[in-house]
């Protein structure tokens, strides 16, 4: 049965697609390899709620619950700390890297395609993992995700300590530390969903974005020009 909670991922795509034309922008502007994984990133995770939206909207269908795990589970937050491993790191390492990523999440996504489903254990107005029939499955994306915050909130929490010797940018450790909340957020809520509880992600997904999109805010107000590193979005 659905509930308001299951509406909330319309609210989170809304945002996610007007904060990735916000990121393209960026990109146009400043053209780093980081701007374009960062819009690249928002995009994914636009098309992940646009699943949960389309599932509470429709009710379950096989081709939406497929697309739904690779971008939830296996490219949630992947991208968005690519752009921060090209931020941090050099461009020879960050490119290793990025085979590296993009071969596991390729592997995982083949798998989640092949898989059978349990048909029995489908939930009209809820996605979770559980359906896959190969479950195994279900161990590729610990991996991802781990990489995934490693990067993006240990590269935000690196940054508001570095910016925290600049009393100019004190609001430059306010943004990473908002950014950090808000790639959390969506990390605790997947682990919800693994024990059955989808809603707990739906709320998390949503104010991780919010938390973000203020990061961003904060991390471009203008008045401080010096060079640094940000987590988002430089």
């Amino acid at each position: 049965m659905r509930n308001a909670v299951h509406y909330i991922p319309i609210l989170t795509t809304l945002l996610a697609l007007g904060f990735s034309v916000v990121l393209f922008r960026r990109y146009r502007e400043r053209g780093g390899p980081h701007h374009l994984w960062w819009a690249l990133g928002m995009l994914t995770y636009a098309a992940g709620t646009i699943t949960e939206s389309l599932t509470t909207l429709m009710g379950w269908h096989e081709p939406v619950f497929r697309a739904w795990y690779i971008t939830g589970a296996l490219l949630g937050g992947a991208p968005l700390a690519q752009g921060t491993v090209y931020l941090l790191l050099s461009r020879r390492v960050a490119d290793r890297l990025t085979i590296a990523l993009g071969s596991a999440v390729l592997f995982g996504a083949v798998c989640v395609l092949l898989s059978p489903i349990s048909y029995e254990l489908v939930e009209t107005y809820r996605l979770s993992g559980k359906v896959l029939a190969w479950q195994w499955v279900r161990l590729v994306s610990p991996f991802i995700n781990l990489y995934a915050a490693g990067f993006l909130i240990g590269g935000a929490v690196w940054s508001a300590l570095r910016y925290m010797t600049v009393p100019e940018a004190r609001h430059r450790v306010y943004a990473n530390v908002a950014i950090a909340i808000g790639a959390l957020l969506p990390g605790i809520g997947g682990t919800y969903t693994r024990l059955g509880h989808v809603e707990v992600l739906y709320v998390t997904e949503f104010v991780g974005l919010m938390f973000i999109a203020l990061g961003f805010g904060l991390s471009v107000r203008p008045g401080f020009a010096a060079p640094g590193t940000a987590a988002l979005p430089r």
